[in-house]
């Protein structure tokens, strides 16, 4: 499962370089668009576990306000505005986190889904267009040492458990890990990108914590919806939604961030 797992994320890291360094800017900004319309796909299945036709509905919603966002991508207060509520959503969500289990009635579903996606591609897709490369991959790199963090930490050192009703197989021990693994990334990476480190290290960490949040958000919805993974386009690591659920949750507040310490 390991070794599986290992070769899905380096096919993607391949995948993810090629469509941002090879393809024109336009078909990029598609490619990246048409991954967050699959992760609204899936969380239609949260929906409609039934029928399909449910989920073509939900991502047609979903997909409109996309676009609605791609139109307006010049305009800088409906990207703020955007991003706000995408990070009052997280902040609300960690709240849920703590009352777990709760029913989800379908029409709150609906919406938190859109909360989800929505500002998080605005996010990437802002980071794309108006940043560097660097910038944008050191985001992912992040999420991605706080992830590799956690599960090996957490795999051989794991005890307590940070939320049984929701992802037993975290722990605190792992959140440790994660937030470990993105102060040796940062302190490596100060360097070559230039940056204070007594700025990075809590900027990072930040988002870092953000991701977790995102990680079992999501975790929380596929309990709720009585499945384990969201899809299966990844092996060894399941749906979309799976790959992108610390993404969504990290990507409005490092936007913030860069512009807020002058990272950029």
């Amino acid at each position: 499962m390991l070794k599986q797992r290992i070769l899905t994320a380096i096919v993607a890291l391949a995948i993810l370089t090629l469509v941002v360094f090879a393809l024109p800017p336009v078909v990029a900004r598609i490619a990246i668009a048409a991954v967050f319309v699959i992760g609204a796909w899936e969380w239609g299945g949260f929906l409609y576990r039934t029928g399909r036709l449910g989920q073509l509905v939900y991502v047609t919603f979903v997909a409109a306000l996309m676009a609605a966002t791609w139109v307006n991508a010049g305009d800088p207060v409906w990207l703020d505005t955007l991003l706000r509520v995408g990070l009052v959503w997280w902040m609300l969500a960690l709240v849920w986190l703590l009352f777990f289990p709760t029913p989800i009635p379908v029409s709150i579903n609906w919406i938190c889904g859109a909360l989800v996606l929505v500002p998080a591609w605005a996010a990437v897709d802002h980071l794309y267009t108006q940043y560097p490369s660097k910038p944008l991959f050191f985001c992912l790199f992040i999420v991605w040492a706080t992830d590799i963090g956690a599960y090996f930490v957490g795999k051989r050192f794991g005890r307590v458990k940070l939320a049984p009703a929701i992802s037993p197989g975290k722990t605190w021990e792992g959140v440790l890990g994660g937030l470990a693994a993105v102060a040796l990334l940062v302190t490596a990476a100060s360097s070559i990108m230039g940056w204070e480190l007594t700025v990075l290290i809590p900027f990072c960490l930040a988002v870092a914590m953000l991701s977790i949040i995102g990680d079992l958000t999501v975790s929380m919805f596929k309990r709720a919806a009585g499945v384990k993974d969201s899809g299966s386009l990844f092996p060894g690591h399941g749906g979309v939604l799976d790959r992108i659920d610390s993404v969504a949750a990290a990507s409005p507040l490092y936007v913030y961030a860069l512009a807020w310490t002058g990272l950029s």
